[in-house]
């Protein structure tokens, strides 16, 4: 494999990190308050689906074995219908500052689904890492709860864990899928597939969203969580997943809580609480020890 190869997939993994970062603030902005989690799933996946399309105006299209398409179907219900629901209603019930930070537990669920699926195996560092990482969210989740985090719930921050989960089982389970088909094709196959899935649940919800309340800012807010965050940045990570491992990947999501916390502060929709940094602190430790000894 060429370094500059290997030099690409890292600077699609920062990208889409970056991006992801800045869905925080914005989702947290709109989410409950302008438009419905349904709502906003749905009107996503249906601008992800057609951005899709559009690599077909300067490439071929692929032919997709007949065998592949199932495992497709199942791969477009997670990570498109199933992660993208639960993170809008995680977030819409969170603070943009925990959820982000909860993010950062994927390389440890990544982990997880690895040793279920035999792919990797637990070592005393790996386990230890987990352990206390999982203590450090854990306790944040918990902590959501109490009378001075307002701009957070315990099942919100729940419902970001599950997200991860449904993430790190793409991650493992379909990294065969990304290597035999290209990027654009995949996706435009579990777009168009998700966005079909989820518009009998969604359609609803967007007719009811209150245009008239809209200010400029909301509008721009809208558009680009709408644009940008759905199709751009899963573009990148499945372009990255061709030429490193999930485990590797998954070690950007670091950059989220630290874009996400400052974005959040400097709009005003949060403020990061003493205990909120510490457990961040141990989480960050445990993740740091599993990622250390994958790269032994």
């Amino acid at each position: 494999m060429k370094s500059n190869e290997i030099l690409r997939a890292h600077i699609a993994l920062l990208g889409c990190n970056i991006v992801w970062a800045c869905d925080y603030p914005f989702y947290n902005l709109l989410l409950g308050k302008y438009l419905a989690p349904a709502a906003m799933v749905s009107a996503s996946l249906i601008v992800a689906a057609i951005l899709s399309w559009l690599p077909l105006f300067w490439e071929r299209g692929e032919k997709i074995e007949r065998k592949d398409w199932g495992i497709i179907i199942v791969a477009a219900i997670l990570i498109g219908v199933v992660r993208k629901t639960m993170m809008m209603f995680g977030l819409s019930r969170t603070s943009p500052i925990d959820g982000s930070i909860i993010a950062t537990i994927t390389p440890l669920l990544v982990l997880v689904v690895s040793v279920a699926a035999h792919v990797e195996r637990f070592t005393l560092k790996k386990l230890l890492g987990l352990v206390i990482g999982m203590s450090g969210a854990m306790a944040i989740i918990f902590t959501s709860s109490s009378a001075k985090h307002e701009n957070s719930e315990l099942w919100g921050n729940v419902m970001m864990i599950c997200s991860g989960t449904v993430t790190a089982l793409y991650m493992v389970f379909f990294k065969r899928l990304v290597t035999k088909y290209r990027v654009t094709t995949l996706l435009r196959a579990i777009y168009t597939i998700s966005a079909v899935v989820m518009l009998p649940f969604g359609f609803k919800p967007m007719t009811e969203v209150a245009f008239h309340d809209f200010n400029i800012h909301i509008w721009l807010a809208t558009a680009f969580v709408l644009i940008v965050p759905t199709y751009l940045p899963n573009l990148l990570l499945n372009y990255s997943l061709r030429f490193v491992p999930p485990t590797t990947s998954s070690i950007y999501t670091y950059v989220q809580p630290v874009l996400a916390v400052a974005l959040s502060v400097a709009m005003g929709l949060d403020h990061l609480h003493l205990d909120t940094l510490l457990f961040a602190l141990i989480l960050f430790t445990g993740v740091g020890l599993v990622i250390s000894d994958n790269r032994q």
